[in-house]
């Protein structure tokens, strides 16, 4: 029995049917080579259409030469592009999909590569990271644009694609920065009331028709409310929806905020899932072409919720396709459980700007050659895992698939390792599902997994002898002996994990990651000075908290925090501590923290060396996965852990 039947029913786009309603949107790879096409992006987007969604939007693909977006990301300025494109759209049209670009101009949110010229935009008006203020486009230089965007789309066309997708969202772009009066500041007939900041919008969008005629799709992406003082709402939207669907769109892809304001645009871990469908919800009230909505949608349920309650008529669902290109396939079958789960850490983006390739936190394998088609062993080797946390339990998979025969030996009472901690912080709650998601992944593949396992040097010259090692044991918080003499001590982990319960006030030393989300978990929900409240300290070393993170989730955590009151400290070193006293200095003076109950520990991990000494002295052939090889974050785990057991 079908589950979805709203969901996976077909939908009249245009001219065109496509044979669901799972849309995938624009999410940058990185896979291009100087704009051009590569079997890597075909390989990509092929195997999102073979895991059956309807309808791919690619990433950004410029429309002219001169400036560029991301390093890697595609174009279709000219014909030499179109062989390439035409080999994507056959690939992708083999599993039935349909497949647009989203065309693009980046103007003033342009990569800044040495050469290129100053930045155009709707106005002199740069974004907050621009290292100089943009010049006004020109008139005539906005037709040779809208030009340009007809000559790439007839491209598309050419090259077999089924329409194209014009980003007008999220003040970002030139035709997001001419809508939003954020960046449009002009007097002419391309600025001023809001007719005059879309007119540049309908005009590509007219200009893209003649071109291409009426049997192409033309979806625009719009913001639905830039949730932002000064730009655009959900009034403007509307009537920008009616406006667009008269000038001949076929469909709006409906999202909402601004590139600049973090966890607006694209929302944080933690967040609710469909995070623009009121503004989706609102607009197809008013028009009667199909809208899609996008934001979180990371399962399958939430997306038939949208369309049968009839908030929206499709579903974009980006990072879930990305992190399992079977989604829309499991979904189909019933497969809910070996759905692969996004958690939307946004490690994915991480390095984007940077050219660094996509990437995915759970999905260890964006590559040719992956966990569904990795090549068995030659040699079929038999392999001891120690250790169940994210590395241990996807090398213990791959290993498994790879044909050796596997066994995973965990010490404690069930799989995880400290990822079972990391999910207890507020908006984290989605790490469970990578847990449970890898232990059915074990359980199917029938590796033998044993729990309250110690492995010790006697078994490992008895039970396992000649067997091949891998460790992933994992890393212990770092205690600081000498400030052990506080009353009430204790790590960030011994709360997480609940053997230990802090006081009313406490002082946190350390403002990374771990030490913030602690914070975040212990402070009072609403700082409202209720008596019973918890006062929270964090002192942090460097000059600022969670610098080694960047994104919406940092963002949201660090304004949570400053909701409830937490006062952080930065460039603050401690010093000494005493039973009931806790110095520290900051700026060449030293003050006295003298009325705290409680000293939290969150100053890093390390590596139990003994594990490696023991493999030493009994002589086996080892290799040592996750944070036991490398301190780092769960993406880093699952990746060391899946290219060891690729390699065995």
């Amino acid at each position: 029995m079908n589950q979805y039947p709203h969901l996976l029913s077909p939908i009249k786009i245009g001219k065109t049917t496509v044979k669901n309603r799972v849309f995938m949107p624009p999410i940058s790879t990185n896979l291009a080579d100087h704009g051009y096409v590569t079997e890597e992006l075909i390989q990509h987007y092929t195997a999102r259409a073979k895991g059956g969604v309807g309808l791919i939007v690619t990433e950004v693909t410029t429309v002219e030469p001169v400036y560029t977006y991301l390093p890697g990301d595609m174009s279709i300025c000219d014909d030499s592009y179109i062989p390439g494109w035409k080999k994507l759209t056959d690939s992708v049209h083999q599993y039935g999909a349909k497949i647009l670009p989203q065309l693009f101009h980046p103007a003033f949110v342009a990569f800044n590569i040495p050469g290129t010229p100053r930045f155009i935009a709707p106005s002199n008006v740069g974004t907050y990271y621009s290292k100089e203020a943009p010049r006004a486009v020109t008139v005539e230089e906005l037709k040779v644009i809208i030009r340009q965007f007809g000559e790439a789309a007839g491209r598309v066309k050419q090259a077999g694609g089924d329409g194209v997708e014009i980003h007008a969202a999220h003040a970002h772009g030139l035709l997001g920065g001419f809508l939003s009066p954020l960046y449009n500041k002009r007097t002419d007939e391309y600025g001023g009331d809001i007719d005059g900041r879309l007119r540049l919008t309908l005009e590509v969008i007219q200009e893209v028709r003649k071109v291409c005629g009426e049997d192409f799709i033309i979806d625009v992406r719009i913001s639905g409310d830039e949730y932002t003082d000064g730009g655009l709402n959900l009034n403007d939207a509307v009537y920008v929806s009616k406006q667009l669907e008269k000038a001949g769109a076929d469909f709006l892809h409906v999202s909402g905020g601004t590139t600049i304001m973090r966890g607006s645009a694209i929302p944080a871990p933690g967040t609710p899932m469909g995070s623009h469908v009121k503004m989706a919800e609102e607009i197809k009230k008013h028009i009667s072409i199909p809208v899609a909505t996008v934001g979180r949608i990371t399962e399958p349920w939430i997306a038939e919720e949208l369309i049968a309650n009839g908030r929206t008529d499709i579903c974009m669902i980006g990072r879930a396709n990305l992190c399992d290109p079977d989604f829309v396939t499991k979904a189909e079958q019933g497969q809910i459980d070996s759905i692969r789960p996004c958690i939307g850490c946004l490690r994915c983006l991480n390095g984007i700007m940077f050219g660094n390739r996509v990437s995915c936190t759970v999905n260890p394998s964006l590559e040719l050659e992956n966990e569904e088609n990795i090549k068995e062993a030659q040699t079929k080797k038999n392999v001891l895992v120690i250790g169940g946390g994210p590395a241990g339990m996807e090398a213990a998979y791959v290993a498994k698939k790879r044909g050796h025969h596997v066994v995973l030996c965990e010490k404690e009472e069930a799989l995880g390792g400290l990822v079972r901690l990391a999910a207890v912080p507020i908006a984290k709650q989605d790490l469970t599902k990578v847990i449970k998601y890898m232990t059915k992944k074990l359980e199917d593949a029938q590796v033998d997994i044993r729990l309250n396992c110690t492995v010790t040097e006697e078994m490992l010259k008895t039970e396992f002898k000649d067997y091949e090692v891998i460790a992933g044991t994992g890393a212990s918080p770092v205690v600081i002996k000498p400030f052990t003499g506080f009353k009430q001590w204790m790590t960030a982990d011994d709360i997480l994990s609940g053997k230990s319960f802090p006081g009313r006030k406490i002082v946190v030393i350390g403002g990374g990651s771990v030490g913030c989300e602690t914070a975040d978990y212990l402070a009072p929900l609403i700082n409202d000075l209720f008596p019973r409240n918890r006062e929270i300290i964090v002192l942090e070393m460097m000059s600022g908290v969670m610098l080694n993170e960047s994104g919406p989730g940092r963002s949201l955590l660090v304004q949570r925090m400053m909701k409830k009151g937490v006062e952080m400290i930065c460039n603050a070193k401690v010093e000494r501590v005493e039973q009931d006293k806790i110095y520290y200095s900051k700026n060449g003076q030293e003050y006295c923290i003298d009325d705290a109950d409680t000293l939290v520990f969150a100053v890093g991990y390390k590596a139990d060396p003994q594990l490696e000494e023991t493999l030493k002295a009994c002589g086996v052939n080892y290799h040592l996965v996750g944070d036991v090889a490398k301190l780092g974050n769960i993406k880093d785990a699952v990746t060391c852990g899946y290219q060891v057991a690729k390699d065995l």
